[in-house]
């Protein structure tokens, strides 16, 4: 068994920032970053936009911060590690490799994963939930072999992936259950005519359109909607809504219906344990109400006032207003807000 004074579970731009704000406090405390992926931090949100059209990325590019970063400053890292036993009581935390780690505090970041559809044939090949590097590269690869593809649902990664995928000169249809695009975040009229923007650069919009299932041997072939409309495909990206890695702490106070909860300082009703980024289920003292956002600043801001906390010599509230931009072809868009 080891002891750390800090330990970070989850190993994306949540977690790195965690690392960021207790080094800016405390420059010797013992420090533990847990990540279930083999690649350090990275800028998650470029995946479904530059990244899949780049003819030659770098990885190392996506990189936040450096990895040289985390042995300059003393962060013990364990990429591809999964922690699997969280004891809130004992302070413990054991590891796939039946390593334990006795933690003064800790911090949970393990963001959140892609819903899958309740329907017959996700486990299909060429389904892709775009959401970590290997996916990406997945996606990129299959996109050189199959040259028609669907993208099902209309949020921002559906939008910015079919935008992607267009670009890259494949037949694309996106599939949505609504009437028109981002109806989570802009008006109707907006999200018409943005609608209409994407149609107006060749993708095929079927508007209207629930999942009923995906149909194929061993690979994709077709699509089929809800309404008895069947679509041939050879490549599907799904992106149909993210729900938060709770597992780890499941049956505790640690997980909630709508997230972890967490006071304004981002610490859960466990003394010394706080949770940020995809989990965090926060009072929102600006916009008012709680809720739990799932982009990429949201993350990094908590996880470097969480990591402040954690040290003792800070104690900051997490007050900014809810903002995220996107970008589809020549089109950038800012949200901020409700």
């Amino acid at each position: 068994m080891i002891q750390r004074d800090y330990l970070i579970i989850g190993g994306g731009i949540g977690g790195a920032s965690v690392c960021q704000g207790i080094r800016r406090y405390d420059k010797r405390g013992s420090v533990t970053l847990v990540s279930a992926e083999n690649f350090p931090p990275y800028k998650r949100w470029i995946l479904s936009k530059s990244f899949l059209r780049e003819k030659d990325p770098q990885l190392k590019k996506l990189q936040e911060p450096d990895e040289h970063w985390y042995q300059a400053n003393k962060i013990e890292t364990r990429f591809g590690t999964v922690a699997t036993q969280f004891n809130i009581d004992r302070r413990l935390a054991v590891l796939a490799n039946g390593e334990s780690i006795e933690f003064n505090k800790a911090c949970l970041a393990m963001g959140s994963r892609p819903v899958r559809p309740p329907v017959a044939g996700v486990g299909l090949g060429n389904v892709i939930y775009l959401r970590t590097i290997r996916d990406a590269l997945a996606l990129r690869e299959m996109a050189n072999l199959e040259k028609t593809v669907i993208v099902v649902g209309g949020g921002l990664l559906a939008c910015e992936a079919a935008a992607s995928l267009r670009m890259m000169k494949l037949k694309v249809s996106l599939m949505h259950r609504d009437s028109y695009l981002l109806n989570r975040y802009i008006d109707s009229e907006t999200g018409g005519w943005l609608t209409e923007y994407f149609t107006k650069h060749g993708v095929t919009m079927l508007m209207g359109e629930s999942l009923n299932g995906f149909e194929g041997k061993t690979v994709l072939r077709n699509i089929q909607t809800k309404s008895g409309n069947r679509v041939a495909a050879g490549l599907a990206v799904v992106a149909c809504g993210a729900e938060p890695n709770l597992e780890l702490v499941r049956n505790t106070p640690l997980a909630g219906p709508h997230g972890s909860p967490v006071t304004e300082y981002l610490e859960t009703e466990e003394k010394g344990i706080y949770a940020i980024g995809d989990l965090a289920f926060y009072p929102d003292r600006v916009m008012g109400g709680v809720r739990r956002q799932t982009h990429w600043d949201n993350a990094r801001d908590q996880g470097v006032i969480a990591g402040a906390n954690m040290t003792g010599k800070k104690r900051i509230r997490y007050e900014q207003i809810p903002y995220f931009w996107t970008e589809m072809f020549d089109l950038h868009m800012d949200c901020v807000g409700d």
